[in-house]
């Protein structure tokens, strides 16, 4: 009952001086609810970035061309179609090869004109990469092969171009003064890292090299690995081929480049890890501050009730009785605002949820570790005011004006 007794005590108190109360959860309510949103901000960052490698398809490296020298003499050796079908041929683990040209060209739609990047590729480009067809369909080999004048849009081209996607199949888009018959409409996919390919456009890789490069030059080549290899070996095979290919020496170094695609965004997934850690512990410094600020709060307080200590002390009340009471007044205080700070945090999250264009989800731990580290702020500061009023002399109390 006793103890009962002085959280209604406590919380009588904290009527009394209610604004001095609310400010003095202030830094409490703050770092909790920074905790709380920050740790689901991470949360969501982590899940798209999560959903960004998936929507990259299997195992990809990625071969590009590279500053490099030959036989002692420095050359800007450029990707060709002889290196993509040496490494179809060659390396084993490869289950596809796409290879790809690329540039920014200005293009024409009705009276809009438009400067977009138009990628040469072959038409296993889709589903290497993960591609879904809203509209229409994917260019053939054998248009390929032709080097007919068909394109497939990016998602966002037909909000670029202001006009509806329904209409577009069929349509001449002018590239370079000549017409391309619009045959798909990718899905968006959303930016894949700093990448936006929502806003390309994909013709037949030897259409492009014949109508548009005038060569057989490529800036990459996408290459596709077995799921039951790993990648380190695949890159292995790779670079063995390539540097075949490309005739470099034994010791030489590599006139091209290879990365796992994956390996990026991998890297930006550690660095939103790392990033809401940081921020969560800057939130727990704020919770520190804020527990500073209810100590100094109850040593004012056990100045102002000295007088109330002393007439508790005389009428029977004990060392124990005393520090009890103001540490629960100091706990509670932490307690209270800590859930102000959860029902902030959680607002917050949801509110970065929609701004982000993310998924902000609450972690049930992050809420319990910010609530009980309130509540042991609450205790840990509450202890040097609690002991002060504890010890103080019953007689110098009641003295006290």
């Amino acid at each position: 009952m006793l103890f009962w007794e002085m959280v209604l005590v406590a919380l009588q108190s904290i009527k009394v001086n209610f604004f001095r109360a609310i400010l003095t959860m202030l830094g409490i309510i703050i770092g909790v609810a920074a905790v709380i949103s920050m740790v689901a901000l991470g949360t969501g960052a982590q899940q798209a970035i999560n959903s960004q490698l998936d929507s990259l398809g299997g195992n990809i490296l990625s071969v590009s061309m590279g500053w490099g020298g030959h036989k002692g003499v420095a050359t800007d050796q450029k990707l060709n179609i002889r290196d993509a079908k040496a490494i179809e041929r060659s390396v084993l683990s490869a289950t596809a090869v796409v290879p790809e040209t690329a540039g920014r060209i200005q293009v024409k739609l009705g009276n809009k004109n438009r400067n977009i990047n138009i990628v040469g590729t072959t038409p296993n480009y889709a589903d290497v990469n993960s591609y879904k067809l809203l509209y229409g369909r994917m260019f053939t080999e054998s248009e390929n092969s032709a080097k007919k004048r068909v394109v497939v849009l990016g998602g966002e081209l037909p909000a670029t171009f202001e006009t509806d996607a329904t209409m577009l199949i069929g349509q001449s888009l002018m590239i370079k003064g000549t017409a391309y018959k619009i045959i798909g409409i990718f899905e968006e996919k959303g930016s894949v890292g700093f990448t936006n390919n929502d806003s390309n456009a994909w013709v037949p890789l030897s259409t492009a090299q014949f109508r548009l490069t005038g060569n057989d030059k490529l800036d990459k080549i996408g290459v596709q690995i077995s799921p039951d290899v790993p990648i380190e070996v695949a890159i292995i095979d790779v670079e063995r081929v390539m540097r075949k290919e490309h005739q470099i020496i034994p010791g030489g170094k590599n006139d091209f480049m290879l990365g796992d695609r994956k390996m990026f965004l991998n890297m930006q997934a550690d660095a939103a890890e790392i990033f809401s850690y940081l921020l969560a512990g800057i939130a727990g410094i704020s919770l520190i501050v804020g527990g500073i600020g209810i100590m100094n709060i109850m040593l004012v307080t056990v100045t102002e009730r000295t007088r109330e200590i002393g007439i508790r002390k005389a009428l029977g009340a004990t060392k124990m009785n005393i520090l009890l009471q103001f540490l629960v007044e100091a706990m509670i205080l932490c307690i209270v605002g800590g859930l102000i700070g959860i029902a902030l945090g959680a607002t917050a999250a949801t509110l970065l949820a929609s701004l982000a264009g993310w998924s902000t989800p609450l972690s049930v731990s992050a809420v319990a570790i910010a609530f009980c580290f309130s509540a042991g702020v609450g205790l840990l500061f509450g202890l040097l005011p609690a002991r002060k009023a504890a010890s103080l002399d019953p007689i110098e109390a009641l003295r006290f004006e």
